[in-house]
């Protein structure tokens, strides 16, 4: 990578090739960010998007993030191309549902590190030049998940739990230096993951939510681009559900 010295702000996300890290990614492109994403193989959507919006403007590159060296290594040429990280996205993550009894040991590890141990390891990474420059914003995505019980998830609530656990401790370390953590936690909205619900599944969830509706992931990018506004500059340390009331 070449440095640059381009001044417009600087966001990383994490696993933005498909899902909400691809639309968080559009949507940070849209707001005049340069944007830096990782994920294990690029998407058609992803290539594309690359094409039109210019290498200076955005890039992508194949990690595995379940090796720390790598994951340490991405967050060092973001800085050595672009001198700075003004926002964090922890978008990846990795979904596990099954009784815990009946839960592979590997599986169980998969989940913990993709939900717990790389954003933690990413942050670390990226808080550096946020520190440096007194300013900075890490948006963590949990999940309503963590916020109520669920048979079927107790490995993924662990680890999203933790992750706000995460955002609250750090966010008081960090604040005195200007920079702020958050949590986003979703609830069920329209993508990958209500698609393979059956009818009577949505129709129970839609009862239950106060505004009688999925969520759509534009739902979501409005309370991310929100938080990383100056308009949310005293804002540090919550957790937000993005629910129609679901949690209430």
């Amino acid at each position: 990578m070449t440095t640059t010295t381009d001044e417009r702000p600087v966001a990383v996300v994490s696993g933005g090739s498909r899902g909400l890290g691809f639309a968080l990614v559009k949507d940070l492109l849209d707001r005049g960010y340069r944007v830096a994403t990782f994920s294990r193989s690029e998407s058609d959507g992803l290539a594309a998007l690359r094409k039109s919006a210019g290498d200076d403007t955005l890039t992508w590159c194949a990690l595995d993030g379940s090796d720390p060296v790598a994951v340490q290594e991405f967050a060092r040429d973001v800085v050595r191309t672009h001198r700075r990280i003004d926002v964090l996205v922890n978008n990846a993550g990795v979904g596990l549902e099954g009784l815990l009894t009946l839960t592979a040991p590997a599986a169980v590890e998969n989940a913990l590190h993709t939900n717990l141990t790389l954003p933690v390891l990413l942050t670390r990474a990226c808080l550096k030049p946020m520190l440096a420059r007194r300013h900075g914003v890490v948006v963590n995505i949990s999940s309503i998940n963590a916020l109520r019980g669920q048979t079927g998830v107790a490995v993924y609530s662990a680890a999203k739990s933790a992750l706000d656990g995460f955002t609250r401790s750090l966010a008081k370390e960090v604040g005195p230096a200007g920079v702020r953590v958050v949590s986003v936690a979703p609830g069920y909205f329209e993508s990958e993951m209500t698609a393979g619900m059956s009818g009577d599944q949505v129709r129970r969830v839609v009862r239950r939510t106060p505004l009688a509706r999925l969520g759509t992931v534009e739902d979501v990018l409005g309370l991310v681009g929100f938080l990383i506004s100056p308009a949310a500059g005293f804002i540090t340390g919550q957790i937000i559900a993005v629910d129609g009331g679901y949690t209430c």
